[in-house]
């Protein structure tokens, strides 16, 4: 496969510098509500800042509240107020990563030693969920090309492939009778995807280290794609040849695709792509038209240049 030359952001894609700062006031009077939604022990003091970034959407951040309160984390349960309920049973330190498959060094990484705290980075991204609503999410996080830069694939690996903890005892939806998926939950990339300078592993949100139920302490955040793509609470990173199972297209190929690309003109089997619902704007808002690429086309639609994206959804 072909890796494609990644596009570089124009000027004009640059925020501001006085509109960040204004952001960054804004984002350090709400940090402190994190507090009462953060798993008991992690981060409450010191808190977990980076610099501001020039790939954050100007959209004006979802309400904390409603970031560590409406979730999508199926090993605490499929309700989306499940996971802020449950979540608090996972212990999150220590915490390591295992780095292996077609790299020249492979290892076992603990998260401190994963990343830099010079590395890190204020995105503000929009999370799009395949369900229909969408949240935008100041994310604290570093690239995922520093990890796989390190890990320094060889030529034949093609994919990056990752895997969630296994942890019954925490994890309540992974004990008992019903079993909602198959566990590990997996997820993969293609390489060029991986490296590219919009993904991120991130640490935090809300200048606060990442609550439990949005992924502590390690998720994945790529933003031009459907939101079950951002695995959370990753334990293992796999370099490969092959493309790698993932878990809802394994589960269910006719309506979740590999790539999982936002695209408005492709229609979930049950629904609509077209439009979303900001959640926290409330029922008088409406909905919002669905941008392909999730916004972000300018800088990745050359990794599908002339592929079918309605085949290779």
């Amino acid at each position: 496969m072909l890796i494609k030359t990644i596009p570089r952001l124009r000027p004009s894609d640059v925020t501001p510098r006085a509109a960040w700062m204004g952001r960054r006031e804004m984002m350090t009077g709400i940090a402190g509500l994190a507090a009462a939604t953060l798993a008991p022990g992690r981060g409450r003091a010191a808190g977990i800042t980076g610099r501001p970034s020039p790939f954050s959407t100007d959209d004006a951040p979802t309400a904390i509240e409603h970031v560590t309160g409406y979730n999508n984390f199926y090993e605490f349960g499929t309700a989306k107020e499940d996971p802020a309920r449950n979540a608090h049973t996972l212990t999150t330190t220590p915490w390591s990563v295992v780095v292996d498959g077609l790299v020249a060094n492979p290892g076992t990484y603990a998260l401190e030693d994963l990343y830099s705290t010079d590395s890190l980075e204020e995105r503000i991204y929009r999370l799009r969920c395949v369900e229909g609503w969408s949240m935008v999410i100041p994310w604290v996080g570093f690239p995922l090309a520093e990890i796989l830069d390190r890990a320094d694939p060889d030529a034949s690996a093609k994919y990056v492939a990752f895997e969630t903890l296994v942890r019954p005892e925490e994890m309540p939806a992974q004990r008992g009778l019903f079993q909602p998926l198959d566990w590990p939950y997996v997820e993969g990339l293609r390489l060029d995807e991986a490296m590219h300078p919009l993904t991120i592993m991130a640490v935090g949100l809300y200048g606060e280290e990442l609550p439990n139920q949005n992924g502590a302490p390690l998720r994945l955040v790529v933003p031009w794609k459907y939101g079950f793509k951002s695995i959370k609470s990753v334990v293992r990173i796999t370099l490969t040849e092959e493309q790698p199972p993932t878990t809802w297209n394994t589960l269910q190929p006719r309506e979740f695709g590999f790539y999982s690309n936002v695209n408005p003109a492709v229609d979930h089997p049950r629904w609509s792509q077209a439009d979303e619902r900001v959640v926290g704007e409330g029922l008088l808002a409406g909905r919002r038209e669905t941008e392909l690429f999730n916004g972000y086309a300018d800088e990745v639609a050359g990794l599908y240049a002339g592929m079918d994206l309605t085949k290779f959804f």
